[in-house]
């Protein structure tokens, strides 16, 4: 028997949709609009505006200061969370239960408070020179992502196995590249993206911790929304949608990594 939804549950579900999707039909427009300023609907369409991101020095520039930062503060937090969570899942009987809920404290704290409180305990206190706070701030926040996905993949595994490879000969380092982190790829591939999703993005740590000669991207589009009223910046944010969407799309598709069997 085939069930009929209520009228007022679809006219609801369809304005939850609308509410959700109509700013970026909004943006999307803007990015094509054939006019000097950001106006809805577009008055003719372009794609110039794509173009023109790559001519501004300003952003080349911070593009690839975003993916810097990103790619080593994730190899970064990888490099502490992935033993980390090989020790929690391995000892857990045995650690105290506050220590896994440590690792939920940067998400508790608000990211305007931690860049602020970096701001002043490290750029300032430490006088560290302009690429250590940025890097460390972004760690801090990818850090939390790193352990909590990775640690969704040994729950089912049978530490036996790597006792067995140890026990025929293997050494512990070789048992746990060529054991142990085989079977939890797939939750290092998707905190690897997640990570890269939140740093690219990230504002709140950057614009505290960013200084002169180095700035990310969103700390160059809040800049630039300031000054200019192109459609350069919806460009920009249409570009972003893009690669958020396809590096989430790829690890939940049923043939991505995060749902193929180990």
């Amino acid at each position: 028997m085939q069930m009929r939804l209520p009228p007022a549950l679809i006219v609801f579900t369809v304005l939850v949709y609308l509410f959700l999707m109509g700013p970026l039909v909004i943006v999307i427009g803007a990015s094509l609009s054939d006019t000097s300023y950001s106006t809805f609907p577009p008055k003719g369409l372009t794609l110039r505006w794509f173009e023109r991101i790559f001519e501004m020095a300003a952003f080349r520039r911070t593009i690839v200061t975003s993916l810097q930062i990103a790619v080593l503060a994730i190899g970064v937090a990888l490099v502490i969370g992935i033993p980390a969570t090989d020790a929690l899942n391995r000892y857990r009987i045995h650690l105290p239960g506050w220590l896994s809920a440590l690792y939920v404290q940067p998400v508790l704290v608000p990211e305007i408070v931690m860049g602020f409180s970096l701001l002043r305990s490290v750029a300032v206190g430490m006088d560290w020179p302009i690429w250590p706070p940025p890097l460390a701030g972004h760690t801090l926040i990818e850090l939390h992502s790193c352990i909590r996905v990775v640690s969704a993949s040994p729950v089912s595994f049978d530490f036996a196995i790597e006792e067995a490879a140890i026990s025929l000969g293997a050494p512990p380092v070789r048992t746990f590249f060529t054991v142990v982190l085989p079977n939890i790829r797939a939750g290092v591939i998707a905190a690897f993206i997640l990570a890269f999703i939140t740093s690219v993005n990230g504002v709140s740590v950057s614009l505290f911790l960013t200084g002169p000669g180095v700035s990310t991207l969103p700390i160059q589009i809040l800049a630039c929304v300031e000054q200019f009223f192109d459609p350069v910046i919806a460009s920009v944010a249409v570009r972003l949608c893009c690669t958020n969407l396809v590096a989430v799309g790829g690890p939940l598709s049923p043939d991505g990594p995060i749902l193929r069997p180990l």
